[in-house]
């Protein structure tokens, strides 16, 4: 693999290590600031978790506007500082309000990461490399998530103000993110939408140097002859990515995923193990994550991503299963945190390798940017709904009911990869496009 592409897609992912972090972070302050502010749990779960996801959702939906007009390399800049800023402001916040105007910020920056990035490495990777190096998104966001894990139950003991701690160290990764990512070039599929062919040709040497540019840009010239001006991903030729994009972000959220990573240590504190104990699966949580997600890696050029779909569907029917059993008949202590560890892996290894890569994919060339944009609001309108109404969920139908209903839904999830599901790996943009589109 080139190096160079490998650096850069590298640099590019770690926007998913700040979206990771940021998603995760609050999970270790979320309780004490409920006791701080005394907040009510709709209050709690609305405003002060859910207005971070809310602005993920706003950097999902108009993400696509600068990934496309101001470029992906450029919007992943912004990106990072739109996470500094969250970052300070949050830790510095005396009053839930300013806390959630600031984790508002940070939101956008995982909103829009979820488009740019992804876009950018599908545009710069070969065909039979492209899984796993758009992958490293993936990685970067469990990775993240770990970090977060292992900071939170770090910075646990150190006072009344160990939660400012918790939000703003996030700060220092956000930074360096930043200077990192303006060392990349911008994507020559992208220059080439803008008619920037000279700029295009250069970064094409780089990324090949072994394939004449001309070849390439021919081909994606002729997929951009065959387009109308100012269309976009709603005409009826883009119904079925635009349905696959739909489906496979709805039953993402649908299994719960968000609702436990935010929630970790609730989940684990009302199976009967106490803060300590809770705080310290969570991070058997983040490391059970980042393993299953590297072997994803590993498939995901290899088995396909159909395949891993496969996989991750069963895992997560089993598992979602046990844990709503779990609650329903008191299976309290060290069984809980195995289900769940089997359903982290369940989604690392599927869903979470699979999702980023896959909506990449489905999009034609001048249209990526808006398909992102589409698939990642799909994903974040729901991760703002669902983990705001765990609190309430819980304290009125119960974990069992919530669980068995997650179950439920990845049963379905199976039905759309076996009937609706393509397979992607190893063809090019250009050829997925031709194929796709009706």
């Amino acid at each position: 693999m080139n190096k160079k592409i490998l650096i850069w897609s590298v640099t590019a992912a770690l926007a998913g290590f700040l979206f990771g972090f940021d998603t995760v972070v609050i999970s270790g302050a979320e309780k004490r600031l409920q006791l701080l502010w005394g907040s009510s749990d709709m209050f709690h779960g609305v405003v002060v978790i859910g207005m971070a996801l809310w602005g993920t959702v706003i950097g999902a939906f108009f993400g696509g506007i600068p990934t496309n007009k101001l470029g992906r390399k450029n919007t992943l800049v912004w990106i990072g500082v739109l996470y500094t800023i969250s970052a300070i402001g949050s830790a510095l916040a005396n009053d839930p309000i300013t806390f959630a105007v600031f984790r508002f910020i940070g939101g956008l920056g995982v909103g829009a990461s979820t488009i740019a990035a992804p876009a950018y490495i599908s545009e710069i990777a070969p065909a039979k490399d492209r899984g796993k190096l758009v992958g490293l998104y993936q990685f970067n966001i469990v990775f993240g998530i770990l970090v977060a894990f292992l900071s939170n139950y770090l910075l646990n003991n150190i006072g009344e103000n160990a939660w400012r701690w918790m939000v703003g160290v996030e700060a220092i990764p956000a930074a360096i993110y930043t200077l990192f990512v303006l060392t990349v070039p911008k994507s020559p599929r992208w220059l080439l939408t803008k008619l920037r062919n000279a700029e295009a040709v250069n970064v094409l040497k780089i990324i090949n140097p072994d394939q004449d540019p001309e070849k390439l840009m021919m081909e994606i010239k002729d997929e951009m002859e065959n387009t109308v001006p100012n269309e976009n991903i709603f005409l009826k030729k883009y119904r079925f990515p635009l349905t696959l994009a739909f489906l496979i972000a709805f039953f993402n959220q649908l299994s719960g995923i968000n609702a436990l990573l935010y929630y970790a240590p609730r989940i684990l504190a009302e199976a009967g193990l106490e803060e300590s104990s809770a705080l310290l699966s969570s991070i058997g949580v983040g490391v059970t994550n980042l393993l299953f997600t590297l072997l994803g890696i590993y498939l995901i050029d290899r088995l396909g991503r159909k395949q891993l779909m496969y996989i991750c569907s069963f895992g997560y029917i089993i598992s979602l299963s046990l844990v709503s059993a779990a609650f329903f008949f008191g299976w309290e202590g060290s069984a809980m945190p195995i289900f769940l560890f089997m359903f982290i892996a369940a989604h690392a290894i599927g869903q979470g390798t699979v999702i980023w890569v896959f909506i990449s994919e489905i999009f034609p060339n001048h249209l990526r940017g808006s398909g992102q944009s589409f698939g990642s609001s799909v994903h974040w309108i729901l991760a703002a709904i669902v983990p705001s109404l765990v609190p309430v969920l819980f304290s009125t139908i119960g974990a069992g009911m919530v669980f068995l209903f997650f179950a439920i839904m990845m049963g379905f999830q199976l039905l759309f990869v076996i009937f609706m599901m393509p397979e992607t790996k190893g063809v090019s943009l250009e050829e997925l496009s031709k194929k796709l589109i009706k």
